[in-house]
């Protein structure tokens, strides 16, 4: 379960506002500690470790990834279920030790641009997820508050039609790489601190994909893949908040070698609204009445997000810039089974032009309540 996780922050030994260079170093210095070649001692417990450290580092080294960690914790890096797929990315880890024999330096060389490990390197010409993007869309105030399903379009690359991701042309031979005998590396042996271990480096001759075309794919020249634009429907649920990102799992960049696509991380802008302000899950709304309303009390008919209007009674003697509540009719919260409130504050308006009649009205009333009644102004000529 996600709950019984450690706080991927502590699991690096940093602070949530770390830099990238610091979540680096600290993954750098536990990769290196708990890496089960370094204990043999105790390499199930390593074991363990190293996966949880490499686990952490995958999410919080991710922009996107730690943003959505950062507001919605483990629920939100392992997706909250949602038949959409929303706020869900899955993370890799690792899938058992047996007969990992990758040497320290090149694990981490791997991670940081020095190479690729052994791991890697026995699988780098199979199967691989396709590359994740981002499409960035603009809602109004309401579809954030009620939901929407919008039609978005983007442009991205396909898997061919013509060589089905071959990169070769239909019916020519494709040759498996003699250098490196099909696996996209060379293998090389080094002497270490903890013995002869060793690496490898991507095969030059086919650029590490295993496999030399002879006659590439007129329509892809030989890439595989072309560029198309797609359309996609997407659900944005009701409670979004600005700068929040729904995924859609498979709608990436297409894999390599018959590798899954990557996922879509749909990023959401809300609108300005003329009338409506959010604040957490809260809709904030000014509602301006008159004087005769603030004195004597009022039922006013407040206009809401969804377009329908709630009775409310003010009591009289309202004075501007109360604040009133109305319970449960601001935004549902997305994580949380919970809704906000709508919040109004009264601003009484002054009439700024009287009738003759209206104005001894108000001197009669001022008498009343012993109030200095105002000075009327003449003109220059009396």
């Amino acid at each position: 379960m996600a709950d019984s996780k450690r706080d991927y922050y502590e699991v690096l030994g940093v602070e949530k506002t770390a830099s990238d260079d610091e979540i680096k170093k600290a993954f750098r210095r536990l990769a290196k500690k708990y890496h089960p070649d370094a204990n043999p001692d105790n390499k199930k417990e390593a074991e363990a470790k190293f996966k949880e450290v490499n686990e952490a580092y995958e999410v919080l080294s991710d922009k996107q990834k730690r943003a959505t960690y950062d507001q919605f914790g483990h629920s939100g890096a392992q997706g909250f279920g949602g038949q959409n797929g929303y706020y869900s990315y899955s993370t890799s880890g690792f899938d058992g030790f047996d007969g990992f024999d990758i040497d320290l330096d090149d694990i981490v060389s791997s991670i940081f641009g020095g190479g690729r490990s052994r791991r890697s390197s026995r699988t780098s010409n199979g199967p691989a997820k396709g590359a994740d993007l981002r499409q960035d869309i603009e809602i109004t105030f309401e579809d954030s508050y009620l939901g929407v399903r919008k039609q978005i379009n983007i442009y991205r690359d396909e898997v061919c039609d013509v060589c089905h991701g071959s990169g070769a042309k239909p019916g020519s031979k494709i040759d498996t790489c003699s250098m490196c005998g099909g696996t996209g590396q060379i293998r090389q042996v080094q002497t270490t601190l903890f013995g002869q271990m060793q690496t490898s480096r991507t095969c030059t001759a086919c650029g590490g994909t295993g496999k030399i075309i002879r006659e590439t794919c007129e329509n892809c020249r030989g890439k595989g893949k072309v560029r198309k634009q797609a359309r996609i429907n997407v659900s944005i649920p009701a409670g979004i908040d600005d700068g929040q990102t729904v995924v859609l799992r498979g709608e990436g960049a297409p894999g390599q070698n018959g590798g899954p696509k990557g996922d879509l991380y749909i990023v959401v802008h809300i609108k300005h609204h003329p009338l409506y302000v959010r604040k957490d899950d809260h809709v904030l709304c000014d509602i301006p009445v008159t004087v005769t309303q603030a004195t004597l009390g009022a039922e006013l008919e407040i206009p809401m997000v969804d377009g329908s209007k709630e009775r409310f009674k003010i009591p009289e003697g309202t004075q501007t810039g109360t604040k009133f509540k109305i319970k449960q009719k601001g935004f549902s919260s997305i994580n949380r089974n919970t809704r906000g409130d709508f919040i109004f504050t009264v601003i009484v308006q002054t009439p700024k032009r009287l009738s003759k009649e209206q104005r001894e009205l108000f001197e009669k009333l001022a008498k009343t309540m012993n109030e200095q009644p105002p000075v009327r102004r003449k003109g220059i000529f009396g």
